[in-house]
């Protein structure tokens, strides 16, 4: 996956006027939020999605008298780069997000500006989205992002032919997994590959067990400060149940070598190594690269698995609910912002979006599915955001970013067994939360 890299806390330096000069070879360079150049500066994550974005500023600027530029920084850079430079001149009028905690430290450093005027006057910003999606860029009940590109919910891809020679169909339940794993293990495969080097895609078990246990009500009071959360009842059953699945033997014994992002546990899947894995939407693109043959004949996909007695809707989806457009407060151009903003809900941007891969979370994505390149594919995820009651933000996205080191270190520590359940609950509580 490419845009999961974590950011520190920067204080502006030199780095600031490389950025400038790596800016200006994108776009027109000089000019931001904070200065009047008769433009209005869009920054994006620097990736394959660009194609859109750039077709987008294209449209906008045949209409506007304020042009739009298209600054782009490459994925790995793009975090620290805008954090780099979010409090400076050169700071954007318009930038890539994943709303959540990504953004907070924004909020409350008053650098954004909240979009009610803009909704107010086109309350198309927030209709024309799915509801689960737009709320991810709320924060204090104010909204600080517009959608775009696509959501990314997190499900559990398999082997057709690994489950099939194992006399396993996909599980519909927990008992149904667990049941599955002897099975696989019997057959002499990893019945789960885990990209455990990588730390994150450890992190999706835990989100989605407590979101099917407790509900998202749980994780919300915890990352909104209710250090309490964590010590409940439901807490400890989720961490009970992971437990059990890794003393299982789900996972193999090497899971902590093997990673997603140089693509080991991708090949582990699609070489006939292993059955499941637990992984955001992409993976389908992904095994289409690295695997194609697999990918259009091979890989079946379904949610997470129920858990009987659960107090969280078996509808609830977690991920990454989208990226998001938020607008810094200094930008001089306000109205042709607003106009700009429009574009992430037309027909020409959904279908675009669609036509590389990505899933729109607009209202109007449903007419376009059918014609799109993965139809199939693209009608599962959409039925299964669009009818989600709840849809949890990624954890480590969800909190701060200063977070997210001490949160990964007590995921995996917790996984290995160098934690138990009470270290992880007092390692959780003394995470920040502003």
């Amino acid at each position: 996956m490419k845009t999961r890299a974590r950011l520190p806390r920067l204080v502006a330096t030199g780095a600031t006027l490389a950025l400038a000069l790596s800016l200006s070879a994108c776009g027109d360079g000089d000019g931001g939020a904070s200065s009047d150049d008769g433009k209005i500066h869009v920054l994006v994550y620097g990736d394959a999605s660009n194609k859109v974005e750039e077709q987008i500023v294209e449209t906008f600027n045949k209409t506007s008298d304020v042009k739009a530029v298209l600054d782009t920084i490459p994925g790995a850079d793009y975090q620290t780069k805008l954090q780099t430079i979010i409090n400076t001149p050169q700071a954007p009028d318009v930038f890539f997000n994943w709303g959540g905690g990504s953004i907070k430290p924004f909020v409350k450093a008053d650098l954004l500006l909240p979009l009610d005027d803009f909704i107010k006057k086109n309350p198309d910003l927030e209709k024309k989205f799915l509801p689960s999606v737009f709320e991810s860029a709320v924060v204090d009940g104010k909204p600080y992002g517009v959608p775009m590109r696509g959501t990314q919910p997190v499900l559990l891809f398999h082997n057709k032919k690994v489950l099939e020679d194992a006399g396993v169909q996909p599980p519909k339940t927990w008992d149904e997994l667990l049941a599955a794993v002897d099975k696989l293990k019997d057959a002499g495969v990893t019945p789960i590959a885990l990209g455990g080097g990588d730390i994150w895609p450890t992190q999706m078990w835990f989100q989605y067990l407590y979101d099917r246990i407790a509900g998202p009500e749980l994780f919300a009071k915890a990352v909104g400060g209710d250090k309490s959360a964590w010590e409940s009842a439901d807490s400890k059953k989720a961490l009970d149940m992971i437990k059990e699945l890794v003393d299982s033997g789900a996972f193999g014994k090497n899971y902590d070598s093997v990673k997603y992002t140089n693509g080991g546990s991708v090949q582990l899947v699609a070489s006939g190594k292993a059955g499941f894995e637990l992984m955001g939407s992409w993976y389908y693109s992904q095994q289409l690269t690295d695997h194609p043959d697999f990918a259009e004949d091979g890989l079946g996909y379904t949610a997470f698995p129920t858990v009987e007695g659960g107090k969280g809707d078996p509808s609830n989806v977690a991920g990454n609910t989208n990226n998001y457009y938020s607008v810094m407060k200094k930008t001089k151009h306000p109205e042709a912002v607003a106009e700009f903003l429009k574009l992430m809900y037309s027909d020409e941007f959904v279908k675009a979006q669609l036509d590389i891969g990505n899933l729109p979370t607009t209202t109007n994505t449903d007419k376009f599915i059918d014609s799109s390149g993965t139809p199939e594919y693209s009608r599962f995820q959409y039925d299964l955001v669009s009818k989600a009651p709840s849809f949890q933000l990624s954890w480590d996205q969800a909190y701060p970013q200063k977070a997210s080191s001490d949160l990964h270190k007590a995921i995996q520590q917790f996984f290995n067994g160098q934690l138990d359940t009470d270290g992880f609950i007092k390692a959780m509580q003394a995470l920040p939360t502003e």
